[in-house]
């Protein structure tokens, strides 16, 4: 189960996610990812993305086929959603104001997930603003929290946490400038009991270190390794460093 595994991480250990978005990888480039990422322990996969033409039930197939690492899927909408990974982000956008991503999709997708199987991580999906407009905030018709307020960033976290959300997941956005600041990752971290997830913007092993160091408890990254074999390894390390 991934939740109780989240869970878990707190205050203890740090965990690395690849993101996977199916527009941007083809088998070759899977096949080689894996290898690198079996050998150097990521811990999850995330797949998903904003606009997706590829079909991510053959995706996962082939991920599953080459890994033991589990897939959690990361919609951007319910046309997404596949009964082949382990488990599913159930985001709700509490950054946003948009009701479909609230709970609007949920409902669309709820009786589908209901006979799926797959692990349901309610999920408080936080937008935060990185320098330039992402697809995320185009698709889903929101504005990110500036960067540079933190309280509010805070508040929201809070507000999630006591709505019953499980899991507390801040995004830069894909393709972002600049990943979530390190005030505000440590704002929520000190003040929340939910495994904190930072994504988005994440390049370099400083920017791993950072978000680690600040109260990450997941870092996830995707752009930074989807055209690069030697990346993954030289940011997984950052993970080692605070698990020994």
């Amino acid at each position: 189960m991934i939740l109780p595994y989240l869970k878990s991480l707190k205050g203890h250990k740090k965990a690395f996610a690849w993101l996977i978005d199916p527009d941007k990888c083809n088998d070759e480039h899977i096949s080689s990812q894996l290898a690198v990422a079996r050998d150097r322990g990521v811990d999850l996969i995330f797949v998903g993305g904003s606009l997706i033409f590829n079909h991510v039930d053959r995706l996962i197939t082939k991920i599953k086929s080459l890994s033991r690492i589990p897939v959690i899927l990361f919609p951007g909408s319910p046309l997404q959603l596949s009964s082949q990974a382990d488990a599913v982000l159930l985001l709700s956008l509490i950054s946003g104001r948009n009701p479909e991503y609230l709970i609007g999709n949920h409902v669309v997708a709820a009786p589908f997930l209901r006979e799926s199987g797959l692990e349901i991580i309610p999920t408080g999906y936080m937008l935060i603003h990185g320098g330039q407009q992402t697809s995320v905030s185009y698709m889903s018709n929101t504005q990110p929290i500036p960067a540079d307020k933190p309280d509010i960033a805070l508040a929201t976290a809070m507000a999630g946490e006591m709505l019953g959300l499980k899991v507390i997941y801040l995004d830069a956005g894909s393709g972002a400038l600049n990943p979530v600041p390190l005030n505000m990752i440590a704002s929520v971290a000190s003040e929340i009991d939910l495994p904190l997830m930072i994504g988005g913007g994440i390049r370099t092993p400083a920017d791993v270190r950072i978000a680690y160091e600040s109260g990450a408890d997941v870092v996830i990254v995707g752009n930074a390794i989807e055209n690069s074999r030697n990346r993954l390894g030289e940011l997984i390390i950052e993970r080692d460093r605070f698990n020994i």
